[in-house]
């Protein structure tokens, strides 16, 4: 190599090495808390929480309602797994609304 090439790549290498040290020595200056962060994300997921569980409410009954028609269309229809697809629904349903209520009691929300 050039010895011109040689002094470029050797001022590249020492401009990264003074970089490298402003930011590592400057950079722990510049953190936040980290407990208050985690604390600040705790509070607004316990927020959300009690609209999660009505939404999640909501969906159980609009999946209860679309079984409900789709076991009417069977049995009126005369199918013989007419009782396995209403359990499944209803197991759907009863799913929902106690997981819900499974994880309120148990984060204490």
């Amino acid at each position: 190599m050039k010895q011109s090439t040689l002094k470029k790549n050797r001022r590249y290498r020492l401009a990264i090495s003074w970089l490298c040290l402003l930011i590592i020595t400057g950079f722990p200056g510049l953190c936040q808390d980290g407990n208050a962060g985690i604390e600040q994300a705790n509070t607004q997921v316990r927020s959300y929480f009690a609209s999660g569980t009505s939404l999640m409410y909501a969906v159980g009954a609009i999946v209860g309602l679309i079984g409900a028609v789709k076991v009417y269309n069977k049995w009126n229809s005369g199918d013989h797994d007419t009782g396995k697809v209403a359990a499944a629904w209803f197991g759907s349903c009863v799913f929902l609304v106690v997981v819900a209520t499974v994880i309120k009691s148990f984060f204490g929300v």
